[in-house]
């Protein structure tokens, strides 16, 4: 590595850094003071403020991470490249036989690196960590009552709806679930005080522990109810380990997938590993609609898309005759916001199914881009 190679690195990271750092200090000084009262409760409840503060934001702050990551790098970038044109040192270094990319090079190393690593973060530190970056400052710990929407087990057919859930528990507040015709025998919903997600183990299988069965009544004397042979409700009666004011229903959905209103549930599920949501979308007891397939779609051609941003706006600085960092930042506005723009809009449509798919709504901004990119990078080559 060149003392050029260092210089511009060391470069790159400042500018990296000055940007995302005063973008998260900006959003946590406007979020902390709107919700100082539920920080300071439960400060009070685990132990101190700034512990809880650090926690909160050090896990939003990943998040924060992998959203802006590529706009970021594209900026640190930009910022670089006009600060060596601005000091004529890309000209000097032209004039002594370097060619233009050999002095980028150490700039789409780097904004490669955090584009790679900005990857890696999105599929296996984020979804390892989805509870508490999801985590919203009114519910700091989890500790709060969150509204539950209805929502149906589409291969049983018996749709949950409750009180309030609480994810520290993994509990249904008051739940009420509505047995399909088929599953009618001991009347038309089950209600309980509370039912808590239980994880498949040791050949049990995966559902919802009702406790204090309220209806039907004298549930643990009647036999488990079968649906095409599997059992959807356990009854104490053929499970030992079962009081007899509970009951089991059995369901692949887990909590994470029914958790909240129907906004909670898009944040937990975009925030689930490629792989994860692949399996989801195979999983009978869920229905897709065409926003999560864009999002699937969206996730594989994400890395794509941050590269292609990168080589839309570099060439504009070093190829440009005008050294003024006021410029730079009016190029890096404009240049973001028609990409994002455009990248939004398409995803949007096709998410509501408008007009188009929605594997072309993710892929979409990469067939109109990637050919304006290329013709713009030809530049760096001269």
């Amino acid at each position: 590595m060149t003392i050029l190679d260092r210089y511009l690195l060391r470069r790159f990271v400042e500018n990296f850094l000055i940007c995302f750092l005063s973008l998260i200090g900006l959003w946590i000084v406007i979020e902390f003071s709107t919700n100082l009262d539920e920080f300071l409760r439960c400060g009070r409840k685990s132990g101190g403020v700034g512990s809880v503060v650090a926690h909160y934001y050090g896990y939003k702050a990943i998040g924060i991470f992998d959203q802006l990551a590529g706009m970021l790098a594209m900026v640190a970038a930009m910022f670089t490249a006009a600060w060596i044109q601005r000091h004529n040192e890309l000209t000097a270094l032209m004039a002594a036989g370097v060619p233009r990319i050999r002095v980028l090079r150490p700039i789409l190393v780097a904004a490669g690196v955090v584009i790679l690593l900005a990857a890696v973060n999105r599929e296996v530190l984020i979804p390892r960590l989805r509870h508490e970056i999801s985590r919203r400052p009114q519910d700091l710990i989890g500790d709060r009552p969150q509204a539950f929407d209805s929502c149906c087990d589409n291969e049983t057919d018996v749709v949950f709806s409750g009180k309030n859930a609480y994810s520290d528990q993994q509990r249904i507040e008051a739940p009420e679930f509505r047995m399909p015709l088929t599953l009618r025998d001991y009347g038309r919903q089950i209600t309980a005080e509370n039912a808590y997600y239980c994880r498949p183990l040791n050949g049990r299988p995966g559902g919802y522990r009702l406790d204090n069965v309220r209806e039907p009544k004298n549930l643990g004397g009647r036999p488990s109810l079968r649906l095409n042979g599997r059992p959807v409700l356990i009854t104490p009666r053929d499970a030992a380990w079962l009081k007899p004011n509970q009951c089991f229903l059995v369901s692949n959905l887990d909590f994470d997938q029914i958790y909240g209103d129907a906004e909670m549930r898009t944040t937990m599920r975009t925030l689930s590993s490629t792989a994860q949501m692949i399996r989801d979308l195979r999983n009978p007891s869920q229905e897709f609609d065409a926003a999560t397939r864009v999002a699937i779609h969206a996730r594989i051609v994400h890395p794509l898309l941050d590269l292609t941003l990168l080589f839309l706006g570099l060439p504009l600085i070093v190829t440009g005759e005008s050294r003024h960092m006021f410029l730079a930042i009016g190029l890096c506005m404009a240049v973001t916001s028609t990409f994002v723009a455009v990248t939004i809009g398409m995803q949007f449509l096709g998410g509501h199914s408008v007009m188009i798919s929605p594997a072309l709504s993710a892929w979409g901004p990469l067939i109109l881009f990637v050919p304006v990119a290329t013709g713009l990078a030809e530049s760096l080559w001269r």
